[in-house]
C-alpha cells in the first residue's frame, strides 16, 4: 500500500507496468488481445500505450532510474 502514498514508487508502479504489458504484447499478442474489457483490459490499454508513447515511456523510465540512483 505504500505505493499509493508515495508519487514516486507510483510513478515506478505504472512505468513497469506499462513497460511490462508492452512486451508481453510483442511477445505473445494473444494474451494480452483477448481481454480488452473489465479490469483486464487496463492492461490492453498499458500496452497500447506503451507502444503509441514509447519514445516518452522510454525517457519517463530513464529519468525514473537516474533518479532512483542519485537518490
Amino acid at each position: 500500500m505504500s505505493a499509493l502514498f508515495n508519487f514516486q514508487s507510483l510513478m515506478l508502479v505504472v512505468l513497469l507496468t506499462i513497460c511490462t504489458c508492452t512486451y508481453l504484447r510483442a511477445q505473445a499478442p494473444a494474451l494480452i488481445d483477448r481481454n480488452k474489457t473489465g479490469v483486464m483490459g487496463l492492461f490492453w490499454k498499458a500496452a497500447r500505450i506503451g507502444e503509441r508513447l514509447s519514445p516518452y515511456v522510454s525517457i519517463a523510465c530513464l529519468i525514473m532510474a537516474f533518479q532512483f540512483i542519485m537518490y
